[in-house]
């Protein structure tokens, strides 16, 4: 029976039961794609992260694709982190992928840097993915894509929405994040991927790609804390440093194993 290696590790945890988990499996060459979703499927975390080494490629230590229980996606942040956590022998590593270029993950101090670039939205009326979401949001921006970001006058507001996932699901597959100033951090949020097959992300890295850019011209610094408020939480370090966003935060290993084929 063929064998995977599995590993199990909550990105950007500060605290047992926190963060995002991953799976992160490396492999020696690519499997047929519908296996790979299988697998991922089979794993029910919001992503699963595959990995070849790349020997010949003089920018990249490894190749790297995420699938969620339902599909392939563009960008991971916490499946990226995860894996570096996983794979890293020295002080840093770096992954070629296929639709967000070359992503690096460093040590830094205890935890890890996380290098994504910096993507930037613009205003758009969105009213039916507005009223899915629920609440009163005060603007609504879009990046073509899929992704959508809600701002919201205060903490309390994101943190009492009721998405109607049904609703949301009919709109494909979009990123939904809601937003607002934070009350302990800079900034807070909450993400919603329903037609990925994810109602409710615990942690996304990929989405502060967009929220960083976003609160550093409205706050007036290129340094955030922000908090994603899932039911498990995670704390994220945010930086602006040109057209990258470097997120820093901790990995926690909690599942070592055996994936059978």
């Amino acid at each position: 029976m063929p064998s995977l290696p599995f590993t199990q590790v909550d990105a950007f945890a500060d605290a047992p039961f926190t963060g995002n988990p991953a799976a992160v499996m490396p492999l020696d060459a690519w499997l047929d794609d519908a296996v790979l979703q299988a697998i991922a499927a089979e794993n029910n975390l919001s992503e699963t992260a595959f990995l070849v080494p790349t020997p010949d490629d003089p920018e990249a230590d490894y190749a790297l694709r995420w699938f969620t229980p339902g599909v392939e996606v563009k960008l991971c942040g916490h499946a990226t982190l995860a894996s570096g956590h996983v794979l890293m022998k020295g002080d840093a590593i770096r992954f070629r992928t296929r639709q967000a270029g070359i992503l690096t993950v460093a040590r830094d101090g205890e935890g890890y840097a996380l290098s994504l670039p910096a993507l930037s939205m613009a205003p758009r009326a969105l009213p039916e993915l507005a009223a899915g979401l629920g609440g009163a949001p005060i603007e609504s921006h879009w990046r073509d894509g899929g992704y959508s970001l809600f701002l919201y006058p205060d903490e309390a507001a994101v943190r009492a929405l009721t998405p109607d996932f049904a609703a949301l699901r009919t709109q494909g597959s979009l990123m939904l994040i809601a937003t607002a100033p934070g009350e302990d951090s800079d900034i807070v949020s909450r993400v919603f991927v329903p037609g990925s097959g994810i109602d409710e992300d615990p942690v996304t890295g990929s989405a502060h790609c967009l929220l960083t850019l976003f609160w550093a011209g409205r706050l007036g610094k290129t340094s955030l804390t922000a908090f994603q408020a899932s039911a498990r939480g995670g704390r994220i370090g945010c930086r602006l440093e040109g057209d990258r966003v470097v997120l820093t935060g901790a990995c926690r290993t909690v599942i070592e194993g055996t994936f059978l084929l």
